[in-house]
């Protein structure tokens, strides 16, 4: 594992591009819209659009970012099959909290006259709490903001609990972010275990649970006991990532008359989208494996 990661991190931009290439819709807004169309008409998905850009620092760079969510929600609008997505460190955590919450008030409320829904994505332990923070004050105001959980911090049972007592859209996940023993679980089977506790916890909660998994045996365990408890079917989704072979799964959820969405990617600028392709691809390992047998040979 070492040495595939090492081998990505050394891969240049324009190669990463190239392999990642499933991960993303492309490059524009129009790229991410026009993938969101496509995967409803052709197949029933929905979708989470989301802007590639992480570690935003300068206020001119964050500016831009909102000013792409603006145009982002006013080109998905009359869509219902679509949703956005985005992150702390692209809004200007990284200069306040004050800041950053402005600015992600006046994407939700833009979003809002479209009936547009935001997920707050969830980063790394050092921003769990400012997230969660920002989260509740927004969503004390505006019905159309969810939340990610991440079942691998020991913290999230806790966090589930103080969620706002109204009905929250909650995408509770394993997470990408490693994290040290003294805050997380170190082994994928108990993040699974866990993953699988808390979508039960969250709908004894009143929430409704968006189970982000591609874990096939996990998602099928999650439908028979989501139907054996008798939760209506619009009371939860799946979500997965585009570019993830799971054809079959995703269709096998649409023809049960559920809600199936991919995290639908895109880039402005390209550099802010190498370090999520470089996440991708050491998350992946048969497309690892496949770069690093076009770089040396078998």
């Amino acid at each position: 594992m070492g040495l595939k990661n090492t081998i990505i991190d050394l891969m240049p931009g324009p190669l990463v591009r190239t392999f990642a290439a499933p991960y993303t819709a492309g490059k524009g807004i129009a790229s991410g819209v026009a993938k969101a169309d496509d995967l409803h008409s052709r197949l029933g998905i929905y979708s989470t659009v989301d802007l590639l850009a992480e570690e935003v620092f300068r206020r001119e760079d964050v500016e831009a970012t909102v000013q792409v969510y603006l145009r982002m929600i006013e080109a998905l609008k009359d869509r219902p099959y679509a949703s956005i997505s985005l992150k702390p460190t692209s809004l200007g955590i990284n200069e306040s909290e004050t800041y950053c919450q402005g600015n992600l008030r006046r994407i939700v409320e833009a979003a809002a006259a479209h009936r547009l829904h935001i997920t707050l994505d969830m980063e790394d332990r050092h921003f769990t709490d400012v997230t969660l923070r920002m989260f509740k004050a927004i969503r004390a105001e505006f019905d159309n903001f969810g939340i990610v959980l991440q079942s691998r911090l020991f913290r999230t049972a806790e966090d589930i609990k103080a969620l706002p007592a109204k009905r929250c859209k909650v995408r509770i996940c394993i997470g990408i972010y490693s994290e040290p023993a003294d805050v997380a679980l170190q082994n994928k089977p108990d993040m699974k275990e866990k993953l699988f506790e808390y979508v039960q916890l969250l709908l004894d909660r009143g929430h409704y649970p968006e189970i982000a998994t591609h874990d096939e045996p996990l998602v099928r365990r999650c439908i028979e006991y989501l139907d054996r408890r008798g939760v209506p079917k619009d009371a939860y989704e799946f979500q997965m990532l585009l570019g993830v072979p799971r054809t079959q799964l995703q269709q096998d959820i649409v023809k049960r008359g559920q809600i199936i969405r991919l995290y639908v990617p895109f880039a402005e600028d390209w550099k802010y989208a190498i370090h999520y392709m470089k996440r991708r691809l050491a998350a992946n390992p048969a497309m690892a494996l496949m770069v690093m047998k076009n770089l040396f040979g078998k």
